[in-house]
């Protein structure tokens, strides 16, 4: 039996068409065809109106010179229309709902392809870094993430043993699908098409970035679908996202090679930073703000276990984000590591969506160094957080769902989902949540300036 909202999400879910008397001669072939374009425009219609809707705000931010990012303004948005809905008619609410669940689908399932581009060119990004400011930041990046995971999961304990509300079962939460060998090879042959066709014809598109689009887009997807492929042991090592961005780099070693510009000037080619020439890494970048779109939809699915325990989680996850962002001012000021670099890594804890978003509002600040750091925590929990969160003898699931996302974001919330479903759902919310609180307290000139105070003398936000 399911619950009454289940009940109604079904009812709107389009019923299989019954073929109309005298259909048989019609061609099977023109029916499955016709199935197809549904289903490609089921999600390809949301993708697109959350782009466009990212744009448009994104524009109208700029020309405002609004500090406050546009896409978790227009999140704030959707929320609030899904929670306006749910209360003046629950049945248009699921059908609003449903409607954008396809796109928010695509959105999960190639999450992790949307913040690889800064860590393919990191190579050509953070040659400039001395070796010692490397170490020290890879001190920071393993300390921080063991201190906020403790001071996130018994924050939680506390607040648990404080207020003692019951667990209630949460809400199933939809997996992405697997990916198939049709998609696989589909992106191998579009790779190989795309290779040769660039160094046969070099200016045959006028520019290096829109010869190379198509082939480094195809090698950084083939990548993901290679490292996803993997047995779940050999991925606790070797992560998707790291295929994702190894194949892009010796595609672009190779390409170099092959036409003689080397390897610098071919990688230059995957991420412009130019919306008059895009490369394949552009693109990517630009589905960020419709993930931070999608966090309105995963929250109103768990509105009722974020209201019931939001004690604990909200407690939590502002305690740990502060802890986070203010304890990695004070440790790189005391190892002496330059404020333009303990800056870039200050969001160490915050999904890479929004962690971009919070450095931008920093003079100076590398976003390439930001996004690896980021990605380079997230594998850590990915890896070690059950691990330590047994060690820390935190067993709760809610403490241990918030203690995981709010260390280490989307990667540990993903290692979860297969070991310990019952934390998922907490970890889904303070994942989403975790970024957007460390978001909106770095939009607060007072909040930069007491951590540039404490990062470093001398630099301005």
């Amino acid at each position: 039996m399911g619950t009454p909202e289940n009940t109604q999400r079904q009812q709107l879910l389009p019923k299989q068409a019954e073929p109309p008397t005298g259909s048989s001669t019609s061609s099977p072939l023109i029916r499955t065809l016709g199935l197809h374009v549904l289903r490609l425009l089921n999600w390809v219609v949301p993708l697109v109106l959350f782009l466009g809707v990212d744009f448009c705000f994104k524009k109208v931010f700029q020309a405002a010179s609004f500090e406050f990012p546009s896409a978790l303004f227009v999140m704030f948005c959707i929320f609030a229309v899904l929670m306006v809905l749910d209360y003046v008619n629950p049945f248009a609410a699921l059908a609003f709902l449903n409607f954008f669940d396809p796109g928010v689908m695509f959105i999960n399932r190639w999450l992790p392809l949307f913040y690889v581009p800064y860590l393919v060119v990191l190579p050509i990004s953070v040659r400039e870094i001395p070796a010692s400011s490397a170490i020290k930041i890879c001190c920071i990046i393993v300390g921080g993430w063991l201190a906020t995971l403790s001071v996130s999961g018994f924050t939680a304990i506390a607040v648990r043993k404080a207020v003692k509300t019951e667990m209630i079962d949460p809400e199933p939460m939809e997996k992405p699908p697997s990916f198939s060998s049709i998609e696989l090879w589909s992106w191998i042959a579009v790779f190989l098409v795309s290779f040769i066709m660039a160094l046969l014809f070099p200016t045959a598109l006028g520019t290096g970035a829109r010869t190379c689009f198509l082939f480094y887009l195809a090698s950084t997807v083939v990548g993901y679908i290679v490292g996803s492929g993997l047995p779940s042991k050999v991925k606790m090592i070797f992560h998707p996202v790291i295929f994702s961005l190894i194949f892009p780099n010796l595609v672009a070693y190779a390409f170099g090679l092959l036409s003689k510009q080397g390897y610098d000037a071919a990688l230059g080619f995957y991420l412009t930073e130019s919306s008059s020439d895009p490369g394949a890494g552009d693109i990517l970048l630009e589905f960020l703000g419709p993930v931070i779109l999608s966090f309105a939809f995963s929250m109103f699915k768990q509105r009722t276990l974020m209201k019931r325990h939001a004690a604990e989680i909200f407690t939590s996850v502002i305690v740990s984000t502060l802890f986070s962002l203010y304890s990695t001012a004070i440790v790189g000021r005391l190892v002496a590591l330059d404020p333009s670099l303990t800056v870039s890594i200050l969001p160490r804890c915050i999904t890479v969506a929004l962690a971009l978003n919070i450095v931008s509002l920093f003079e100076g600040a590398n976003l390439a160094l930001t996004a690896a750091v980021v990605v380079a925590t997230g594998l850590i929990g990915a890896n070690f957080v059950q691990s330590a969160l047994n060690i820390l003898r935190l067993h709760d699931p809610i403490a241990r769902g918030i203690a995981a996302a709010s260390s280490s974001h989307g990667l540990a919330t993903a290692a979860l989902s297969a070991e310990e479903p019952e934390a998922l759902p907490f970890s889904a919310i303070a994942y989403a949540l975790t970024g957007i609180f460390g978001s909106l307290f770095c939009t607060i000139p007072a909040a930069r300036q007491s951590l540039l105070a404490i990062a470093g003398s001398g630099w301005n936000s």
